[in-house]
């Protein structure tokens, strides 16, 4: 983003008109983790609109926290805040941050790899180290285990109320950690190559990261089957032929077939049951799914 942009972005400050505050955690919502933050966040100020994301993040999945925090923040209005809690860093001397992203949203986090797919598909602007010296909740400094309470989201809560100001939070940070993405691509004439990004998680389908629009590109046809090759650290875990459907009826019940999710990716599934069960199939990095056409 060229530098006028970025002036533009901070000079608006719409996440202080915004007031919202948005928590994504792996912390479940059995015990009282999630509603401390909150209390954190209406302390700060009782006018913020506090909501969350998800807590059901599998806990210590720093690669299922980049893709939900992705997959959501951009139908957000620009100038909301989100507090993404993914620790198992916490208390080490991994960096606090705050990410200006070129979508005009704030990301509070620790920086371990949760803005990997931000900054692939959205763009990020800027990042600030959190001091958290001054930017912490008062009578927290003893505590080394609950940054997502004593850290982000007072200093999301803060951000969002316009008490305090991005350019405030700390030092511009110069790299981010990052996962390592295969990007979803044409290999050659034949073949496609990517990742696989997440799992639906209720129904076990797997979804990667390669366009749908490469059915149009490569002349394929609804119907045809196609070999999919799925491997984790370079062992092949999956390797049949599957058919390529509009729909999940287009197959009988039980069987797979690959179709276009509601993100316009290629997605593959079993009819009325789990492929990633069925099949021992993971995301994450290491994970790579390529499709030949027969």
């Amino acid at each position: 983003m060229d530098r006028n942009n970025r002036e533009a972005l901070l000079a608006g400050k719409e996440w202080e008109k915004r007031q919202t505050v948005v928590f994504l955690s792996d912390f479940g919502m059995a015990d009282g983790a999630v509603s401390a933050m909150h209390g954190v966040a209406n302390r700060v100020s009782n006018s913020l609109l506090l909501d969350d994301l998800t807590h059901e993040i599998p806990q210590f999945n720093i690669w299922e926290a980049s893709y939900r925090l992705m997959q959501a923040m951009t139908y957000w209005a620009q100038g909301t805040v989100f507090v993404c809690v993914v620790d198992p860093g916490v208390g080490s001397d991994r960096k606090s941050i705050v990410a200006l992203t070129k979508s005009g949203h704030l990301v509070v986090t620790p920086d371990n790899g949760t803005l990997t797919h931000i900054a692939q598909q959205v763009g990020i602007v800027e990042v600030r180290e959190i001091s958290e010296v001054f930017n912490r909740l008062e009578g927290s400094q003893k505590s080394y285990t609950f940054f997502g309470r004593d850290v982000y989201a007072y200093t999301g809560a803060r951000l969002a109320s316009g008490a305090l100001a991005f350019e405030d939070v700390g030092p511009v940070l110069g790299s981010l950690v990052k996962l390592k993405i295969e990007k979803g691509r044409l290999e050659n004439e034949h073949t496609l190559i990517g990742a696989i990004d997440i799992l639906d998680t209720r129904y076990g389908s797997l979804w990667t990261n390669i366009s749908g629009d490469f059915i149009e590109r490569m002349n394929l046809t609804y119907g045809q089957l196609i070999n999919v090759t799925i491997a984790k650290d370079g062992r092949t875990v999956f390797g049949y032929p599957i058919k390529l459907c509009r729909s999940f009826t287009e197959v009988s019940q039980g069987e797979p077939l690959i179709y276009v999710n509601s993100l316009l990716n290629l997605a593959i599934a079993l009819n009325q049951g789990s492929f990633s069960s069925t099949y021992g199939i993971g995301t994450g990095e290491g994970w790579i799914i390529s499709l030949t056409v027969i």
